[in-house]
């Protein structure tokens, strides 16, 4: 039995993809905060530590073809992705804000970007959190599942 053309297109640049989401993710945080001067707050930041160094690491497994980084990547995206769920909350829960306020420098809550009424910034690196992370996750998997379909032919 044949794989599908998905999972093995999945299995040869799913690296490759999450690289090109990193680099999306990292070059609009810059263009945020470099080019119309937005400053990040606090939790924009730790969102930052999470996501800037994927760029490099994915980078580099994709152009070495090296699978290892999946567990090496994940938690450090699922961390991000949960800050940003709970910097979208601090956006949109007023009394989570009051409870637990940012302290220096700009607010966790400031809105410089809404669109749709729910689409903002910490929102856009959550999808981009959770896109890597789906792609490193399938991605192994299909890449699994296409080895073994190869190794049993």
């Amino acid at each position: 039995m044949g794989t599908s053309g998905f999972k093995l297109f999945l299995s040869r640049y799913y690296l490759y993809l999450a690289w090109i989401v990193a680099i999306i993710a990292t070059g609009g945080s810059l263009f945020l905060s470099d080019v119309l001067h937005w400053e990040p707050c606090k939790l924009c930041w730790y969102q930052r530590i999470f996501m800037y160094p994927q760029v490099i690491l994915l980078g580099i497994a994709a152009y070495r073809h090296d699978r290892r980084i999946v567990s090496y990547a994940m938690p450090m995206t699922i961390i991000g992705g949960l800050i940003a769920i709970y910097h979208y909350a601090k956006q949109h829960i007023p009394a989570l804000d009051q409870l637990v306020p940012c302290t220096g420098g700009v607010s966790c809550s400031k809105d410089y970007f809404e669109y749709l009424g729910f689409i903002t910034i910490p929102f856009m690196a959550l999808v981009a959190f959770a896109v890597i992370t789906l792609l490193l996750w399938l991605g192994s998997r299909a890449y699994d599942k296409v080895a073994g379909a190869e190794e049993a032919e």
